[in-house]
């Protein structure tokens, strides 16, 4: 077994291996290019892979945020441990090393910011709850997939007084961009996007759909917003959906879905998707039911807090209370 960072040729054993990893989402050798150079990723520094011949055996990926607010840095760690692979010690490997990696990105990122690690695991997945808990992460949040088919029992679009929907171009996406980070200022794990984090997550992915991406405006001002990506190709998956807080209450959510969901039927889409965090203050989960959508997954979320500035040996974790 050789252990070392991930390289840009690595993206054909990295799709293989996503692909193997039983993780609920497909990558194609598009998505896993577009992950080797995205702009958040130090592959020297912020990656690790441990190789068995030509396959990939486990992986961690370890990006830093486009930004930190809200007292403290959390990066997600993704990856993961191929099937014939596990029960040998290479997740614990991964999460020493991030453990040990996630200061060292974090202060060359935000300096003196504190620094969290999450990780993301099925609600059902026992090895990773044991494995989360040896290491010192602790369950604080579940999130869910929801998804509904296409293009039988459409919700009735009802537009709020005063609301008009328009499809997304170029010269909405500022406003696009301020209506998400203003919306999510109250969600839990999320940061502001800037220009640059925005495209690099959003517009500039090549799963991006800009005919089936909208905002609900009120005049000229934006006060919604629904983004677009495919995931695969009969799938047009919600990235974003999100109402301005003065908003609220008014309809402005199931109208953009109600108006998004018809769009996708006619653009020839056999389902839709969308993630919800189950906690979410906002009553979007009543919203997502209302319009035909259903949880098919849920995910446990582990959080882990990091002292800035602890090397690998003298590593002492406090749990995330």
């Amino acid at each position: 077994m050789r252990w070392g960072p991930l390289t840009h040729e690595d993206a054909p054993l990295l799709a293989g291996f996503w692909a193997a990893a039983g993780t609920g989402q497909s990558y194609t050798l598009d998505d896993v290019r577009e992950q080797l150079s995205h702009h958040l990723i130090d592959l020297a520094e912020g990656t690790l892979a441990a190789r068995d011949g030509d396959r990939i055996a486990a992986v961690g990926y370890l990006p830093v945020r486009q930004s930190a607010e809200g007292g403290s840095h959390l990066m997600r760690l993704w990856g993961g441990v191929h099937p014939a692979y596990r029960g040998q010690g290479h997740g614990r490997r991964i999460l020493d090393w991030a453990i040990a990696a996630a200061p060292r990105l974090s202060e060359k990122a935000f300096p003196g910011v504190p620094v969290e690690i999450l990780i993301v695991g099925g609600e059902d997945d026992r090895r990773l709850a044991a494995l989360a808990r040896a290491t010192g992460f602790a369950a604080v949040r579940t999130f869910a997939e929801m998804t509904r088919s296409l293009p039988d029992d459409l919700p009735p679009l009802s537009l709020p007084e005063g609301i008009a929907v328009a499809t997304w171009s170029p010269e909405l996406d500022d406003e696009a961009r301020r209506v998400r980070n203003e919306s999510f200022r109250d969600h839990w794990g999320t940061v502001p996007h800037t220009r640059e984090s925005w495209s690099g997550h959003l517009t500039g992915s090549h799963n991006f759909r800009p005919e089936s991406s909208f905002l609900a405006l009120a005049g000229d001002r934006a006060v919604g917003v629904l983004m677009t990506h495919a995931r695969g190709p009969h799938t047009a998956w919600i990235q974003v959906v999100g109402t301005l807080r003065e908003w609220r209450g008014r309809g402005v959510a199931g109208a953009l879905i109600a108006h998004a969901l018809a769009a996708f039927a006619r653009q020839g889409y056999l389902s839709a998707g969308l993630g919800v965090d189950l906690g979410n203050p906002t009553g979007a989960v009543r919203v997502y039911t209302r319009s035909g959508f259903t949880i098919t997954r849920r995910d446990t979320n582990y959080v882990l807090h990091l002292v800035q500035g602890e090397t690998r040996d003298e590593a002492t974790v406090a749990v995330h209370e």
